[in-house]
């Protein structure tokens, strides 16, 4: 059996009951980077066999943990933060297991996208999510002209020092747009920044924003 398991995504009390069991059953538990989840597994108390699964070697990984599932190990899949396979290693993985009739569940769990697009106070249906946005401004810059003629609540993973470049490009686009950026969801500093695009493309360029940020842009106006 594979299971991927969500943790959390800053507060550790945020670990499921079911979570917690699964990690403890597991005979391996595979690892966006194992020196980032033994803090979590530390904390937990938790001892295992951990084997690195990420962008880099997910497709190498694949043989390897589907027969060791095969034979009959209980296999965890875990990310850095939050649900495995939402812009996270797993998704290759999963796939390959339906493919090859390895047994496998998802658990739910604790996620930056539901958690952003509920506290934004945006309409939460319909709603898309795309991911990282791209790292050129080109392209990047018609996935947000996209966004803003779109009419669903829209977001996207960016990175910190990109942002201030996409409210730059949010705020040519559109300037009265209105625009929420989640930023360290459930940790001590987080913040919702609520603003046009204009009035955030002044704040992160007079304050350079840190940590795990997602943008979220409401539907277009009817």
């Amino acid at each position: 059996m594979l299971t991927f398991v969500p943790t959390p995504i800053g507060n550790l009390g945020d670990i499921t009951l079911r979570a917690i069991e699964t990690l403890q059953e597991a005979d391996i538990i595979a690892c966006e980077d194992t020196r980032h989840s033994l803090k979590l597994l530390n904390r937990l108390e938790i001892s295992k066999p951990l084997t690195a699964l990420h962008d880099h070697n997910e497709d190498r990984r694949i043989p390897e943990l589907l027969e060791k599932a095969k034979s009959g190990q209980k296999i965890a899949i875990i990310s850095d933060a939050g649900t495995p396979c939402l812009s996270d290693p797993g998704h290759r993985l999963l796939k390959a297991a339906r493919d090859a009739e390895v047994p496998f569940t998802v658990l739910p769990g604790p996620s930056a996208i539901t958690t952003a697009l509920v506290a934004s106070g945006f309409p939460p249906h319909p709603f898309s999510f795309h991911g990282f946005l791209p790292v050129k401004k080109g392209k990047r810059g018609k996935q947000l002209d996209a966004a803003l003629q779109s009419r669903e609540t829209t977001l996207f993973f960016e990175s910190p020092h990109r942002l201030p470049s996409t409210m730059e490009i949010l705020n040519e686009l559109a300037p009265d747009a209105r625009i929420c950026v989640a930023r360290e969801l459930t940790k001590t500093f987080e913040t919702l920044h609520h603003g046009t695009s204009a009035e955030l493309f002044a704040h992160f360029t007079a304050h350079k924003p840190k940590g795990e940020i997602v943008l979220l842009i409401p539907p277009a106006a009817k």
